[in-house]
């Protein structure tokens, strides 16, 4: 007991524990980076070299560039398919009986065909608008007053309504057609734009005209020939009162003015009924 209570003795005794702990932690941190060592050697090793690293990357590269390549070879076949679509649209258009007027969505000619260059009787109305180039025509429809040509076309690209109009159109020389204006809206690049399409109808007209004139013609001359063959009839039925003698004779004469009476009739009947038809159309 004396011992025990000897402070040399516990000093010896607390520095022999203190000794013990640092042994053990020491033990224990040995075996803990021994452990640490040993995870990180069975860690695989990375996979191929720089070598492959490079050549990996080489290999996307080119890929990038081949995948560029062809795309750049898809876009120039588009482009080629669409300058081929439209260059075979121009020469339809440029070769069509009808004239066309493209009209953008600022109210200006931006193409017209030679048909409409002919018909409206303009070198170029390229960039002209709607006033310039018809001016005072006129044209009218079973459901509206009369209107300037050129306020229903500005009217329908504005509102995009489809509509056809006939009309007399006088060209800068002073010769008169007769045409038919049919307006057609489109969306050009999102924005609003009209075809008109022109068609002469001035060899129509003028062939209307002369066979109303021709029937007109025709129907005063078998009113004459009816007023002789009245006169006729008088004087072929006196002749047979006259005598015995002559009966025969105002007989032949009698049946021969019917006979010319009836084809007269069935003429006329028959050109009245084209006169009505030519009159209608």
């Amino acid at each position: 007991m004396r011992l025990l209570a000897n402070p040399l003795v516990i000093r010896m005794g607390l520095a022999l524990l203190v000794s013990l702990a640092v042994f053990v932690a020491g033990i224990l941190i040995t075996r803990a980076l021994r452990r640490g060592l040993v995870e990180n050697e069975s860690l695989p090793e990375p996979l191929g070299s720089p070598e492959d690293a490079t050549y990996a990357y080489s290999a996307v590269i080119q890929t990038l560039k081949q995948q560029k390549f062809e795309l750049q070879n898809q876009q120039a076949a588009q482009q080629r398919r669409a300058k081929t679509s439209e260059q075979i649209t121009a020469a339809v258009i440029a070769n069509l009986p009808c004239g066309i007027l493209f009209i953008g969505s600022n109210g200006l000619v931006k193409q017209a065909n030679a048909a409409a260059r002919q018909l409206l009787g303009f070198a170029s109305p390229l960039g002209m608008s709607p006033d310039a180039i018809f001016r005072s025509t006129t044209v009218s429809s079973q459901t509206s007053e009369p209107a300037r040509l050129a306020d229903e076309i500005t009217g329908s690209l504005r509102n995009r309504i489809r509509a056809s109009f006939r009309s007399v159109y006088e060209t800068a020389s002073g010769e008169q057609r007769s045409l038919v204006f049919t307006l057609l809206p489109l969306i050009v690049d999102e924005a609003s734009a009209l075809a008109c399409v022109i068609d002469d109808e001035t060899d129509v007209a003028q062939s209307r005209r002369e066979k109303l004139l021709q029937a007109d013609f025709i129907a005063e001359m078998a009113l004459q020939l009816r007023s002789s063959l009245s006169v006729i009839r008088d004087c072929a039925e006196r002749v047979s009162r006259a005598g015995q003698s002559d009966a025969l004779l105002g007989s032949d004469i009698t049946a021969e003015t019917d006979r010319i009476e009836k084809l007269v009739a069935e003429f006329v009947a028959e050109h009245s009924s084209e006169q009505a038809a030519a009159a209608h159309a």
